[in-house]
């Protein structure tokens, strides 16, 4: 299937400078002795109806982003702000005479908003839960296995849909499990019948069963099979096609990150190092760490011409004591001791191409 398709070019979502530090406790007190900096000032936006890739090696901040952005992390620090289209949310004071009775209301109304997602507690972030939805990477743990399929489908629309009645909610589980390639009898069924491929349909359907306008695939193919995961990407992409999708694809595979994104984001170490549009990237990456992330992609055609290997010295540091300024200075082959001195900003070499590395023009493969 194409990869093609129309976006209006409006923005969904801006992230500005995120930032998830979780704190590590030692000694026998258990005092703070540190913090984890698993996600550490990133900043992108997002446009209705695209797909952004979001790569890495394990351990850089991906899932943690994912996890963020639907508030399932409580961020450290920064905005996400979410366009909401579909409700908003009201609170009206009602006054009455005995102060013991005095209390807030909460009044759903349509309208469009725009929400911080990471100043909002569990309360206030629940009527916006329906519009930004997770795919998990796990298809045997993130089903619960003491629910049919249909009562799995059916949860978000109990939670969210309150209004929706026990016929309506039967027959749109039947339409949903229709999308996804699976037959309406499986509604009945439990999760340990199906395979991983049709329990990550599964995942999907219950992710589409809100109406969501923005979608978070946390490596929903990685634990399939590589002719399961081509069915998997290709029914995503036929229902982006169909219901206006937005996706936020995160992936460690780059080939299936090529084909299926219409951006790249490259992450190490809790920070963005380059972002481009999917065919820029391949075709001209300019990092040092996306160069030698697309250099050892394997491909398995003997009359297609050898790349030469860059081959990273050292290991990843620690994300509870990263190295002063460049993340990636101590296993970069054109580091500098400016490098040493502060975090690079992202530079823009072009539309919609950013490249965290002032002296990437230097780096010849």
């Amino acid at each position: 299937m194409s990869k093609t398709k129309t976006t209006d070019n409006k923005l969904l979502l801006e992230v500005n400078n995120l930032k998830m530090h979780f704190p590590v406790f030692g000694g026998v007190f258990r005092r703070r002795v540190g913090e984890v900096k698993a996600v550490d000032g990133i900043s992108f936006n997002l446009t209705q109806g695209e797909t952004l890739g979001l790569v890495g090696e394990s351990g850089c901040g991906k899932s943690t982003t994912g996890k963020c952005l639907i508030n399932l992390n409580k961020a450290t620090a920064g905005e996400i702000i979410f366009h909401s289209k579909q409700r908003g949310v009201v609170e009206i004071q009602a006054m009455y005479s005995d102060r013991s009775l005095r209390k807030v209301k909460t009044f759903q109304v349509a309208t469009d908003i725009d929400v911080d997602v990471a100043s909002l507690n569990n309360n206030q972030m629940r009527p916006f839960r329906s519009e930004i939805q997770m795919i998990f990477q796990d298809p045997y743990s993130s089903l619960n296995p003491r629910m049919t399929v249909g009562d799995i489908i059916c949860e978000p629309m109990d939670i969210h849909c309150p209004e929706m009645t026990k016929q309506e909610k039967d027959e749109k589980v039947h339409w949903l499990l229709d999308k996804v390639g699976l037959r309406q009898e499986h509604a009945s069924r439990y999760p340990h019948e199906f395979s991983g491929g049709q329990r990550q349909r599964i995942g999907i359907a219950r992710a589409l069963s809100t109406n969501p306008r923005l979608i978070i695939a946390d490596e929903p193919v990685s634990a399939l099979d590589v002719s399961v995961q081509a069915q998997v990407i290709n029914l995503m992409q036929d229902l982006q096609k169909e219901f206006g999708l937005t996706y936020i694809f995160i992936a460690h595979d780059l080939a299936v990150v090529e084909h299926i994104s219409d951006r790249i984001a490259v992450m190490y170490l809790g920070n963005i190092v380059e972002i481009a549009k999917s065919a820029e990237l391949y075709a001209n990456p300019c990092h040092p760490y996306t160069r030698a992330l697309l250099s050892a992609i394997p491909v398995p055609d003997p009359r297609h011409k050898k790349t030469q290997r860059v081959v990273l010295q050292g290991d990843v540091p620690t994300p509870l004591n990263k190295p002063s300024g460049c993340g990636f200075r101590t296993r970069c082959p054109i580091a500098k001791p400016q490098c040493a001195l502060k975090s690079p900003p992202l530079i823009e070499l072009g539309p919609d191409h950013l490249v965290a590395c002032p002296y990437h023009s230097e780096y010849k493969m």
